[in-house]
């Protein structure tokens, strides 16, 4: 990861200690040239992201209002990563799609946050959510229960439909894991 992160400017949101100590050993670890910047609450990081360059925005949605800080961070452009465990719901999920967030991970996987990282900074929002749900397709189903998407069809199917390219879709595994249309 040196090479894609390599001196980047990372904001890492969470009202918990712990989990910002966690996230910034995980990064520093991959990437020591990186500088990691951290904020506790929604206050200190709405000023940050006024006041500071970033490359990239790590955001607890819970505790900190991640989905207000994921709006403005967007409209400045900012790669955002939302991260959660109290909000692992298909509606917060669907939101941070909606919203302009890069990738949406539980806490659960934290310490494997370098290569979701790797693949927000060096893809395209869509080729950057296929990559996702290549990787935690089994997690979310596990998680949300089998058919999790019918609650939101319209959505899910929409949503596949710009997943897919030259017709084949990176949601869909050939074990059809996920159960997307």
């Amino acid at each position: 990861m040196e090479g894609k992160m390599q001196g980047l400017n990372i904001l890492i949101v969470d009202d918990e200690p712990d989990i910002l100590s966690i996230l910034e050993e995980e990064i520093a670890e991959a990437c020591p040239r990186c500088r990691i910047i951290r904020a506790e609450s929604y206050e200190w990081a709405r000023n940050l992201l006024d006041s500071t360059p970033l490359d990239l925005v790590i955001l607890d949605i819970m505790g900190v209002r991640g989905f207000d800080l994921l709006a403005q961070a967007v409209g400045l452009r900012f790669k955002v990563v939302m991260l959660t465990a109290h909000a692992l719901t298909p509606e917060a999920l669907r939101r941070a799609i909606e919203m302009g967030a890069r990738a949406y991970l539980p806490k659960e996987q934290i310490g494997n946050i370098v290569p979701f990282l790797e693949d927000v900074l060096a893809q395209e929002p869509l080729p950057g959510w296929r990559r996702l749900f290549e990787k935690l397709g089994d997690f979310f189903n596990r998680r949300f229960g089998t058919g999790w998407q019918q609650q939101d069809e319209p959505f899910w199917k929409e949503f596949n439909e710009k997943l897919k390219t030259d017709g084949v879709s990176y949601v869909e595994t050939p074990s059809q894991k996920l159960g997307f249309y």
